[in-house]
């Protein structure tokens, strides 16, 4: 079981001929992705080869998933680009479109995220690094080697935190991680993720990482009070940020005591989640509630 990505999944790569593309592609393909074409008008009919595998080029997400059956897009495309490659994506009928660029405008993400959800795409990101379900699949650029499949379900704002614990908790493993992304419109929740990690037979925690700014880490604590019986533990990032500063991703806007570290994290816990103040400590708390130990070095 995992949530959103399984190894029937089939991918396409919107940006597949572009540097980022290539090189994310061929780390999916290494990891035993199911890449099965790419997406440029300007090439399509030729294909691109990956080691001992040619991916072939579509000229749009219609024609790629009528060729494939792809049910699944990650969006490598630059700015400018994105919104029109996701309603490309969402108006063809692909069930996720994970985008990877940052930089979107977010008059941009407004409109590609609500029209995704009324033809009924999930979204995940922008500005994020995607999802893995380790052993399996995943779409994106986190690291395939660094965790194995297991017990922990991982929602995350943060790219890089999201590879920390998946490190410190590598022998232990995950279910699926996600990375949402951390720009102040996402199409993809942290309470979506919980209630997808909720109905998942395979997992039986979840970490979930926040970030100063917004207020979607005190929704999710309101939604966990009500509906995840299964333990969650958080970490949330920015406690030394000053006040009425941006602070690394769009979302990250503190003004006065809301969106701050010290609200999320008593938000959080008063829903029962047992929340580090760093990520190791947030990993010790994972191996004390599961009863394995300590975390390796």
């Amino acid at each position: 079981m995992a949530i959103y990505l399984t190894k029937e999944s089939k991918v396409l790569v919107q940006g597949m001929t572009g540097a980022e593309g290539m090189k994310h592609t061929r780390r999916m393909l290494a990891a035993g992705t199911n890449v099965v074409g790419g997406v440029n008008p300007r090439r399509a009919g030729r294909s691109v080869d990956f080691d001992d595998r040619a991916v072939p080029v579509f000229g749009s997400v219609v024609d790629g998933m009528q060729s494939t059956g792809a049910d699944v897009t990650v969006v490598f495309v630059p700015p400018a680009f994105a919104k029109a490659a996701v309603i490309e994506a969402a108006d063809a009928g692909i069930g996720l479109a994970v985008v990877i660029t940052e930089g979107i405008p977010v008059h941009d993400s407004v409109a590609f995220t609500a029209f995704a959800a009324a033809r009924g795409t999930r979204v995940i990101g922008p500005n994020c690094p995607g999802l893995i379900t380790p052993g399996q699949s995943h779409a994106g650029i986190i690291p395939a080697d660094i965790t194995k499949p297991g017990r922990i379900g991982l929602v995350s704002k943060s790219g890089t935190l999201t590879y920390q614990l998946m490190h410190e908790l590598r022998d232990i493993g995950f279910s699926t991680c996600v990375g949402i992304g951390g720009d102040p419109v996402v199409g993809t929740s942290h309470i979506d993720c919980l209630a997808a990690f909720e109905e998942d037979s395979d997992t039986e925690l979840v970490v979930l990482i926040g970030e100063i700014g917004g207020d979607a880490e005190e929704r999710a604590a309101a939604y966990i009070r009500e509906h995840v019986t299964k333990p969650v533990v958080g970490y949330i990032a920015g406690f030394t940020a000053p006040e009425g500063k941006t602070m690394g991703h769009a979302g990250a806007i503190v003004s006065g005591s809301a969106g701050t570290a010290r609200a999320k994290k008593a938000a959080l816990e008063a829903a029962g989640v047992r929340v580090g103040a760093t990520p190791t400590e947030t990993a010790r708390l994972v191996l004390a509630v599961l009863g394995e130990g300590t975390p390796p070095a």
